[in-house]
């Protein structure tokens, strides 16, 4: 699978665009002009755009579209500040026709917006999905802009990267590349607002309403309406109210807030929201980019790939994942560090002028080659540097890891017949998933140190034995715990950590798993009080090198908050709970010959 090829940022990226002008407002507003339009979908709802087109006019250009919920600003004749972004402006200055497009129902455009809108595979007449209207504005683009050279490219990083997915499912014969970044892909396994059934309680309360905030009829100025969440003592604030409460605190304008509660196991409601059900007959390139750090959508960027690659074997699909938070790939600021820790130097400037600019140039301006691209590369951290592999599937060579008695971590099966640990899991006192926890999700939570986690009762805690030679690790990460509950339910946090020599425990992937979820996403069920029960999750894929002289590292715990909100430990409705329901539970996880809790990773040369 893997390449013997190392990518080096020093010795292999030279920069492939004139990118001089990325801080100069003058050279864009005299080198692009700006026009604005309402472009009619088959329904008759128009949607704005504004299209930056270049000036000269001696060749054809193509198009490269951004479709948003969160505004084109600036609306009128002000242009975009676009020297802001060296990302952007490498595409000004490649001569491309740079649109923006408010999404229907989001700021100046007119119609009804939906969050995560699904999929019609089988639209007629004038039945609309994001689909259709990336389809009928890819349309009118080429037919109606001058001096396009009749090909389009689409992209968008988190939601915009949705419906960049959106965009490949169109299926218009000028779209011939599409880039998905940290996607949205399914709201309720692993993206913003759920990880297997547990609900992502912090970026609801404080994300949420930036998608769900009613807006009456087109304008250029939107304010979302937030609650008023305090700066001091956030985790207490969050411990005072359930679900429920901040239900009630929204109000009844936030629709998609009340939805969410009153579906709260993976049913059809959900189902069809999934990004997966587009994924399939595509046909233009595509070009995944996410990051093993980031605390968003890490986990639709490995879907969205599986799932095109699974749907179309000879589709032009390519991987990209670097070591990066949230988008940060698109700041050379940003693009280096997660948190307190520096992956690199100049990864975002190598990507740029590495990976995406040649990518769109190739497919819609026929100009380079792809030869030297890579179909899939990933940064692994601990080690930081990129490898390349072919298409990417999770590696077949596996080590397991077994939990063991006293606090062991072993690469061998337990042999002991009756060897166990047992924490009690208590609502009012719950794990907090960093020491101090803010009004903002830091993206730092997910290499954050772990040291103040291992000194819970709380947390089980099983380290291995120092490492003598380095481990080279990638893919998804396989969870089987055997536990018993004094409840009829329960969380189940994993966490997979990195203790280097120095005593720091680096977070290399944690996820939670809402227990009654464990044999079905669909249909929930109660633990038996006693009774031991096995359960199994899938955490998203990593892409790590333990090095020699460190030690791997597993923690268990029943919550991480308000990361996730609470659950009660009783198999009730947990969205309409009040806070009397909340139970303290006794979580025994087994660890022996007959019960070998474990968790396996990918192996990788």
């Amino acid at each position: 699978m893997q390449r013997n090829l190392y990518l080096s940022i020093v010795l292999l990226c030279i920069s492939l665009t004139a990118t001089a002008q990325w801080n100069d407002p003058d050279w864009f507003a005299n080198n692009y002009r700006k026009e604005e339009y309402r472009i009619a979908m088959r329904d008759g709802v128009e949607l704005y755009t504004a299209v930056y087109s270049p000036v000269d006019t001696t060749e054809t250009h193509p198009i490269l579209i951004t479709r948003t919920p969160y505004g084109c600003a600036p609306y009128g004749k002000t242009m975009r500040k676009l020297w802001n972004s060296r990302l952007d402006s490498a595409y000004a200055a490649e001569g491309y026709i740079l649109v923006w497009q408010d999404v229907r129902g989001r700021y100046m455009s007119q119609g009804e917006y939906v969050n995560v809108r699904p999929f019609a595979a089988d639209k007629s007449g004038t039945q609309t999905d994001e689909a259709s209207d990336v389809y009928d504005t890819a349309e009118w683009l080429v037919n109606n802009l001058p001096h396009n050279n009749g090909r389009v490219g689409v992209k968008g990083n988190s939601y915009p990267g949705f419906y960049s997915t959106m965009a490949a499912a169109a299926h218009h014969p000028a779209i011939r590349a599409v880039s998905p970044q940290a996607p949205v892909y399914d709201w309720f396994m692993g993206d913003d607002m759920h990880h297997n059934g547990a609900f992502a309680l912090q970026t609801a309360v404080q994300f949420g309403p930036t998608i769900d905030t009613p807006r009456p009829a087109p304008t250029e100025k939107f304010s979302a309406r937030r609650l008023d969440i305090p700066n001091t003592d956030t985790f207490g604030f969050y411990l005072q109210h359930t679900v429920a409460d901040f239900r009630e605190m929204l109000g009844s304008d936030f629709q998609f807030w009340r939805d969410m509660t009153e579906h709260p196991d993976y049913d059809e409601w959900w189902q069809e929201r999934c990004a997966g059900r587009a994924c399939r007959d595509i046909e233009a390139a595509v070009l995944i980019v996410g990051g093993t750090y980031d605390a968003e959508d890490c986990y639709g960027a490995w879907k969205t790939y599986e799932a095109i690659c699974r749907e179309n074997p000879h589709a032009d699909c390519r991987l990209v994942m670097g070591a990066w938070s949230h988008g940060a790939w698109q700041s050379p600021a940003k693009a280096d560090t997660v948190g307190d820790i520096i992956y690199g130097n100049g990864l975002g400037d190598y990507y740029r002028d590495c990976i995406e600019v040649p990518f769109f140039n190739f497919h819609l301006k026929g100009q380079g080659s792809l030869d030297d691209l890579p179909t899939t590369q990933l940064f692994f951290s601990g080690e930081n540097r990129w490898l390349s592999f072919d298409r990417w599937h999770n590696p077949e060579r596996r080590v397991a890891l077994y939990l063991a008695d006293n606090g062991k971590l072993s690469g061998s099966r337990p042999a002991k017949s009756n060897a166990q640990t047992t924490y009690t899991s208590d609502p009012s006192d719950p794990v907090p998933y960093m020491p101090n926890v803010g009004k903002s999700i830091p993206k730092g939570y997910m290499n954050a140190d772990q040291r103040f986690a291992a000194e819970r009762s709380d947390v089980a805690t099983f380290c291995g034995e120092v490492l003598d030679r380095e481990l080279r690790t990638a893919g998804e990460i396989n969870v089987r715990l055997y536990v018993s509950l004094s409840s009829t339910d329960a969380d189940f946090v994993v966490k997979l950590i990195d203790c280097s020599p120095d005593g720091r425990q680096t977070l290399v992937r944690g996820d939670i798993m809402r227990g009654r979820y464990r044999n079905s996403f669909s249909c929930p069920e109660a633990f038996t009080p006693g009774k031991v029960t096995e359960v199994q999750f899938t955490m998203p894929a990593i892409a790590h090198t333990f090095l020699a002289g460190h030690r791997i590292m597993v923690q268990v715990q029943s919550s991480w908050f308000p990361l996730f909100d609470r659950n009660p430990q009783q198999y009730i409705d947990i969205y309409h709970c009040t806070a009397e329901d909340f139970r303290p539970c006794e979580v025994t996880i087994y660890h022996n010959r007959r019960y070998p809790s474990s968790i396996d990773m990918g192996l990788v040369e």
